[in-house]
Parts: C-alpha cells; sequence; structure tokens
C-alpha cells in the first residue's frame, strides 16, 4: 500500500541571536549555510563557529537548495512521516523531512530540493525536502 506523507506541521523553532538571519531568510524561501571566511569549508546548521576551523569568520550564504537524500527512514507511527539526512550540492549533510511525496517511492540517491513548511503557532517556515 502506497502512502501519502502526511501534512504534519513542525513545531516552532526557538531562534537566538546567532542563528536569527537563518530563520529570516527561511521567511523569505532561502536556505542558508555557514561557510568559514578564511578556510571557505561549509557546514549545517550555520552557526558563529566554525565546526572545522578555530581561525576565520563564518558568513551566512545561501545554498541551492537542492541535494540527494544520503539516508532515509519511514517512520510508522500514529501519523507517519519520512526523515532524511539530505546532502546538499555544497556538501553538508541536513537532518530533514521529506515531504509531499509517496513514502513507497523515496529513495537513496534521489534528487530533492528544499521547500519551506509552516511551523505551528508563528507559522515560522522549516526547511523540509521534496523529491525533483
Amino acid at each position: 500500500m502506497s502512502e501519502q506523507t502526511p501534512k504534519r506541521v513542525p513545531p516552532s523553532p526557538t531562534p537566538d541571536v546567532s542563528t536569527r538571519p537563518f530563520w529570516d531568510a527561511a521567511r523569505d524561501g532561502k536556505l542558508l549555510i555557514g561557510r568559514n571566511t578564511k578556510t571557505g569549508k561549509v557546514h549545517y546548521p550555520p552557526r558563529p563557529i566554525c565546526p572545522f576551523d578555530d581561525e576565520g569568520e563564518v558568513e551566512f550564504v545561501p545554498a541551492s537548495g537542492e541535494g540527494t537524500i544520503y539516508t532515509f527512514s519511514i517512520m510508522r507511527a500514529k501519523v507517519p512521516y519520512a526523515i532524511a539526512y539530505v546532502e546538499l550540492a555544497e556538501g553538508p549533510r541536513i537532518m530533514t523531512n521529506i515531504v509531499d511525496c509517496d513514502f513507497d517511492r523515496i529513495k537513496v540517491g534521489q534528487k530533492v530540493r528544499v521547500t519551506f513548511v509552516p511551523s505551528e503557532g508563528d507559522g515560522q517556515p522549516v526547511p523540509m525536502f521534496t523529491p525533483v
């Protein structure tokens, strides 16, 4: 039997000063990643300190929003959902949900693109991915 991902409403995130640019960009439909200004290494989630190097500043830069499913699992709870690691075209991997698709058609290596799903409460958009 084929299952369609339900319209689950993600919990509202709690932005802080260091993540505010990320969430503001999400409201504009843009996905940001962190990049070390000295080494050029990128990371997700973006944060003010580079997880790879102690030198250089971190800047928030736009990502293409394109990626590939690295691994996934279908959670068959009361309200089923698909959770996955998506490898962005820029390199970092994101733990996320796969939405707006048939569970039976999700596969490793599948191309996906970012979509923003409104959260409960204030509707802050949360980045998730859908098959291309």
